[in-house]
């Protein structure tokens, strides 16, 4: 089974090591400078330069299907025997929907609704990037099911910085 672990910029290195992870995926604006921890290899870690944004703003990176056909792959990859932590600067939007969207894709029987009360419940301020929804849906056939689990649960509490979390792929 699945052990993704969510986490923000600045509690990453204190997330991978806590954690114990051997894979890591960023997801921040291109422009940002991050460190990787020295726990995770450069082959097992995956760089998406996107902004966290819903629809196109000049200057702005709009997450796309190449993004997510790229963590796609990535996560393919992956071989589970160690934990996966998934960040992006806040630990809130891009990042949730990528952990989300992981196990959407290693889990293809999941329930999409099922999974995002799962994320609702342990992260209250999780707010996945609807772009980053949308393609993932699109590329993984789910007729709109993934769209519309993450719009039940609406938007997340307010806040500057996610707490770090596990997102378990099934109740525990």
């Amino acid at each position: 089974m699945p052990t993704i672990h969510v986490s923000s910029l600045a509690r990453l290195h204190d997330t991978v090591r806590q954690t114990g992870a051997r894979h890591m995926i960023t997801l921040i604006n291109a422009s940002t400078p991050f460190e990787r921890p020295p726990s995770i290899s450069a082959e097992r870690h995956l760089y998406i330069g996107v902004s966290d944004i819903a629809s196109p703003i000049d200057g702005h990176i709009m997450p796309g299907h190449a993004h997510v056909q790229t963590l796609l792959d990535f996560v393919k990859t992956w071989d589970q025997a160690h934990p996966l932590v998934i960040h992006c600067w806040a630990g809130i939007s891009r990042s949730t929907a990528a952990a989300y969207i992981t196990h959407c894709a290693l889990s293809p029987d999941q329930n999409e609704a099922a999974l995002a009360r799962r994320l609702r419940k342990v992260s209250p301020s999780a707010t996945p990037n609807p772009a980053l929804i949308a393609a993932a849906d699109d590329l993984l056939k789910r007729r709109g099911r993934m769209i519309a689990a993450i719009q039940s649960i609406g938007r997340g509490a307010d806040a500057f910085e996610g707490t770090p979390f596990h997102f378990p792929a099934h109740d525990d």
